[in-house]
């Protein structure tokens, strides 16, 4: 099942898609046109992995890691599908992270990669923007970089883990104004999905909702005001978004 979170007629709404189509839980078919998207859930936490590809840490010049590289998001980094993502003034590198993001189901501590599965609700699709301006390091990417008011774009869906039989073998693909720039495939993660969830809940409690943004390929590219951004992971979603020009550093 694919469900979204949609703004309409002055309410908030969960939603289904139902052919082409939105049903809201009140029972009302809306076009998908007709809605303001949101992020597909309220997290309380957002992990996010570094370099979690080979291909990509080799495309900065970096060594794989031999431990998942995380930081933490502010959850108002999100922003729906459709939505507007601003580029600061005078910055000369912006670039989109297409990821796998994992959603966790229940209540989830000390869990072990046998069972890492069974604590994952669904899945969605994250454009995790960066500005390189900003970096302190790939290592420890600074607050200005990552928690960024609608740098995340999220959505449009959250499709329930028993839709996606192989989260570990999906294709990725960004494309900027139509022109494909990034493709690769989650089989090539360095840490997969149990990997992750065995990890961060060995010293940490996740809980319905969280988030695990699990990394982006190589193949990023300098964006624009103007640019539309569309990120597509097989089976999960594809998500767009509009880069906009914004005054502020």
């Amino acid at each position: 099942m694919k469900r979204a979170r949609v703004a309409y007629a002055g309410g908030i709404h969960h939603a289904v898609s139902e052919n082409g189509s939105l049903r809201l839980i009140d029972g009302r078919l809306v076009n998908e046109d007709s809605v303001v998207w949101l992020p597909p859930v309220v997290p309380g936490i957002v992990l996010a992995l570094g370099l979690n590809y080979a291909d990509h840490a080799k495309e900065l010049k970096f060594e794989a890691p031999s431990e998942p590289l995380a930081f933490l998001k502010n959850p108002t980094t999100l922003v729906g599908h459709r939505g507007q993502t601003r580029r600061p003034a005078g910055v000369s590198f912006m670039h989109y992270e297409c990821e796998l993001a994992v959603v966790i189901g229940k209540t989830a501590r000390c869990v072990a990669r046998s069972h890492a599965y069974d604590f994952v609700a669904g899945y969605t699709v994250a454009n995790d923007y960066a500005i390189r301006d900003y970096l302190e390091n790939y290592y420890r990417p600074n607050m200005r970089v990552k928690s960024r008011d609608e740098a995340t774009p999220l959505g449009p869906w959250l499709v329930a883990a028993a839709d996606v039989p192989d989260p570990m073998n999906l294709r990725l693909t960004t494309s900027v104004n139509g022109r494909v720039t990034q493709q690769g495939c989650t089989k090539d993660m360095i840490f997969d999905i149990p990997a992750l969830i065995e990890h961060f809940t060995a010293f940490m409690t996740l809980q319905p909702g969280d988030l695990i943004l699990t990394g982006t390929p190589e193949g990023l590219a300098n964006v624009q005001p103007g640019d539309e951004v569309a990120t597509e992971i097989e089976g999960v979603g594809r998500l767009l978004n509009t880069i906009v020009e914004d005054w502020r550093s």
